[in-house]
């Protein structure tokens, strides 16, 4: 049988700011429509975050999550995934919330404090539609992402009656260690999903070797206990995931990650994203899961007993 892989698909996230493409999700109604498209398209997992539809900012209140959970999962048997990461600019304790309120089958969690550089965007971006997108990039120089051992246990104990597994985010090796340690404490339980990211300022690189090291550490670290997913930043997304599919992992694309479908081309939508990766995986002969597959993969609690 083929190897089946997982896509996820990370719809709007909160690096990119409107002026940036005019394809990316905004209101609750584009958020919905991108997900459930991406699904669709062959996303078995969505990976969700909120903004304030008047101006695009990033928005991490529960009521701000309700009107686009509803309906994606009224439309679609995808897997759900909610943000922990929030914004760089939010505290722990916002950005959890809607994850702790809704109890998803799955959440993200990033495993560790970094430097976080959006502002090289600022050098492509000149002219902007809101007053808080600028100021937004360019504070970037000066902001540290906080993911403390204090802050990840938080969301760990906050959540741990709620069913909900961890899409856990890893930008340099160091986090992979991390992992280790929590996964030692037995707060995080296995089988593990480990989302590498790759290309982001202030992270690990999008080089093939970088890529290689961080599979060979996660395998010496974890073995058969994870599951192995890549999103690469910017133009690095689709080189990154072939390689990673090659390497026997899975992969995540979206408007989050990359605003671009080509050098050059902006991407339309995110569903455009999933078919490009659903073309890479079928190439090289292998089989996209399903959101069941991607549950039975990962042991989700099933979308049944999430009620948003």
């Amino acid at each position: 049988m083929a190897r089946k892989v997982i896509i996820t698909c990370a719809v709007t996230g909160a690096i990119h700011t409107p002026s940036m493409s005019p394809h990316l999700p905004i209101t609750p109604e584009e958020i919905a429509e991108a997900a459930i498209s991406a699904a669709e398209a062959g996303a078995a997992i969505v990976h969700l975050h909120a903004r304030d539809p008047k101006n695009g900012k990033p928005d991490q209140s529960p009521e701000a999550f309700a009107p686009f959970l509803q309906v994606v999962k009224q439309r679609s048997n995808c897997v759900i995934n909610i943000t922990t990461g929030g914004a760089p600019t939010m505290l722990v304790e916002e950005r959890v919330r809607p994850a702790a309120h809704y109890k998803p089958e799955v959440a993200s969690l990033n495993m560790g404090s970094m430097n976080f550089g959006l502002y090289p965007m600022l050098n492509r971006f000149k002219e902007f539609k809101y007053d808080w997108e600028e100021p937004y990039l360019e504070g970037s120089r000066d902001r540290i992402f906080r993911n403390t051992f204090s802050d990840i246990e938080y969301i760990l104990t906050t959540c741990a009656e709620n069913g909900t597994r961890f899409e856990i985010e890893c930008y340099d090796i160091g986090h992979l260690y991390t992992l280790a340690h929590f996964v030692d404490r037995g707060l995080i339980k296995t089988p593990l999903f480990v989302q590498s990211v790759f290309g982001l300022l202030g992270g690990i690189g999008p080089h093939p070797e970088d890529v290689a090291h961080m599979k060979r550490t996660a395998d010496r670290l974890f073995g058969n206990d994870y599951q192995w997913s890549v999103l690469g930043a910017g133009k690095n997304q689709l080189p990154i995931a072939a390689q990673a599919a090659a390497m026997g992992g899975n992969v995540r694309v979206g408007l989050e990650d990359s605003l671009w479908i080509g050098p050059g081309k902006l991407a339309e939508s995110n569903a455009q994203q999933v078919k490009a990766a659903r073309q890479i995986i079928e190439g090289l002969g292998l089989e996209i899961a399903t959101p069941d597959d991607a549950r039975n993969m990962l042991s989700l609690k099933g979308g049944d007993r999430v009620n948003f």
